[in-house]
């Protein structure tokens, strides 16, 4: 993806996709270009950014978190605000924070099945939660949301306690958050002093984390019920059971560290986180641990009125010996029929403080105003569309826009949008960023050389190309065999955009003879035939017309097959005639012989 498309706070941290979202903030995988780094980048969605106790709780756990440096706790590595332009055109302030990124799952993905976890490992984790408690605490700030959806199990192993949402200073008399009428935590892993709204403390942390070590150690959590307003009051008023009541393989010194965590008085539970861990350590390796003994903790028998030397008994006699009553019992007996005389009404205003109580717990979950309940609408369908319509379609639901990257596309064209993340037709709250990828338009590419191919073999490397053929032209050449491809246009080699087409020059099979070459000279003609593909065959003929060694003409002109054999007929200077020798004279007759008689 191109960088320079990715949205930047403070001109340093890009906001990339979106990993994570919740009731107050949305969390983005980010990337800190100063120091080259993978970050998460945790912002307060901006359709509360105006609500001044989202942004005072934002705020705040920027703070709290940012002080704190332990290897069990997730890094905050700076803090900031970013003006925005919200879709009515008004302009707010957005919090944001930049955290360590973790790679993990969280110990809700672990128990999401339901099962229990082996001991020692619910022991490890439980202990890097507790490291992380006392060095929180130590520095002042209780978390008050202890819950398997805050705790990271890293790919290396390591526990990390992330989320200060919520922490406060142990020193805040406002702790309660009684100002804004709202019981701050998770119903499942809340302490008792939490649901009565009573302020907190570091014993509040433990019991939390109790209830998280329970659940490992059973694959439920302590409570259950229909509501969290029925979970709350299991909280203050029942005790939980023991976890090898429900796993078997649990020792009792585990259980034992166990419930004195989930004590309903605080001043009953560890002092300290450290004292926790130091106990559970010792618990999980056989020794001796400084927990009481597990039943010790069950709900006290009901007391039983009993006569005083004070009291005045009943007037009427106990009634006879009745067989299995000893007379203690009937005493007790007569002590209740004496109660049905009493008044009724502080019954009644019990009953109603008791209503009340209730009625008061159903309010503070259900008109929480830290948590509104917010507004959802599907994604439009912006894929496809300009970047402009995308934009203007996003505010029109109420959305807001982000461009995550560009990307080449020869289907989408430049500019519009190729994906959209959450998906179009997903329904998500009102103010929610939806982070596009852009078409750059399409990718560039090299024309492949496909000469001497056949045409099929040639549109097969064009299409893995991404390239089209247009149009092909058939032509005389004798460089290819009939059929073969001999060049493309644009030329092999060529960067032309994915998409576009090509024209394929395949070879007839024929070629051209000129009918110009006679008159031309002998070598001359021959190979210029022979580049032609072409067999040749001489003859010589007197000629006065033409110069010897000039061609008189050939055996056919115009197209041929490749390979024909042309006849070339060249001039040869004609034989002269030959020269008439002169008469020659009879020869003499010999002279007569003379006679004999004359020599005589």
């Amino acid at each position: 993806m191109a960088d320079n498309h990715l949205h930047r706070l403070a001109g340093r941290y890009e906001v990339r996709s979106m990993i994570g979202r919740g009731g107050m903030a949305q969390v983005h995988l980010g990337f800190d270009t100063r120091l080259s780094r993978v970050v998460a980048i945790k912002m307060l969605r901006t359709d509360l950014a105006r609500d001044s106790i989202f942004q005072t709780r934002f705020r705040r756990e920027a703070q709290a978190a940012a002080s704190l440096n332990h290897p069990n706790i997730v890094a905050v590595y700076d803090t900031g605000e970013e003006e925005t332009t919200t879709p009515d055109g008004s302009t707010v302030s957005i919090p944001y924070i930049v955290m360590e990124y973790v790679e993990g799952h969280t110990v809700r993905d672990l128990l999401a099945g339901g099962a229990p976890v082996p001991i020692d490992e619910a022991v490890e984790i439980i202990s890097g939660v507790l490291s992380a408690l006392d060095y929180s605490h130590t520095h002042g700030l209780v978390h008050r949301d202890i819950k398997p959806g805050n705790i990271m199990l890293t790919n290396t192993g390591k526990i990390k306690v992330m989320d200060f949402g919520i922490a406060r200073a142990l020193t805040d008399s406002q702790a309660t958050m009684t100002q804004t009428n709202a019981v701050v935590g998770t119903a499942q892993y809340l302490s008792p002093e939490q649901a009565h709204g009573d302020p907190v403390d570091a014993r509040s942390d433990i019991y939390s984390t109790g209830c998280v070590l329970f659940e490992l150690l059973t694959g439920q959590p302590p409570f259950k019920g229909d509501s969290a307003v029925a979970v709350a009051y299991q909280h203050v008023s029942e005790i939980p059971p023991t976890p090898s009541s429900i796993t078997n393989d649990v020792p009792d010194s585990i259980d034992r560290v166990v419930m004195k965590a989930l004590a309903k008085k605080r001043e009953e539970r560890y002092n300290s986180a450290e004292d926790m861990r130091a106990d559970l350590n010792r618990a999980a390796r056989g020794a001796f641990v400084l927990a009481p003994e597990s039943d010790s903790w069950q709900a006290p028998a009901t007391q039983v009125l009993s006569p005083t030397p004070t009291m005045t008994m009943p007037s009427t006699p106990p009634p006879p010996s009745i067989p299995g009553y000893d007379t203690q019992t009937m005493t007790r007996i007569g002590l209740a029929e004496e109660e049905k005389k009493k008044p009724v009404w502080p019954f009644i205003l019990l009953s109603v403080i008791a209503v009340a109580v209730i009625a008061g717990l159903v309010w503070w979950f259900s008109s929480d105003p830290a948590e509104p309940e917010i507004e959802q609408v599907p994604v439009p369908t912006i894929v496809g569309q300009t970047q402009e319509d995308a934009i203007r379609m996003l505010q029109d639901a109420r959305l807001e826009f982000a461009i995550a990257g560009t990307e080449p596309s020869a289907e989408v064209p430049a500019n519009s949008v190729i994906s959209a993340d959450p998906a179009p037709g997903s329904i998500v709250d009102v103010g929610t960023t939806v982070q596009v990828i852009l078409s750059s338009g399409p990718a560039n590419t090299k024309v492949p050389d496909v000469s001497g191919l056949t045409q099929q073999q040639a549109r097969d490397q064009l299409k893995q190309a991404k390239l089209e053929v247009s149009e092909v032209v058939t032509v005389d050449d004798p460089s290819q065999d009939k059929g073969r491809v001999i060049k493309t246009d644009p030329e092999a080699g060529a960067d032309i955009s994915e998409g576009e087409s090509v024209v394929l020059y395949v070879a007839s099979g024929n070629v051209s003879v000129p009918a110009d070459l006679v008159g031309r000279p002998r070598d001359e003609v021959l190979s210029l035939l022979q580049e032609l593909g072409l067999n040749t065959n001489v003859e010589t003929e007197e000629s006065t017309d033409y110069l010897e060694g000039y061609v008189i003409r050939l055996s056919t002109t115009g197209n041929v097959p490749a390979g024909t054999t042309i006849t070339v007929t060249v001039a040869e200077e004609p034989v002269a005639p030959p020269t008439e020798a002169p008469t020659e004279a009879p020869p003499a007759p010999d002279p007569p012989l003379s006679h004999p008689t004359d020599a005589r």
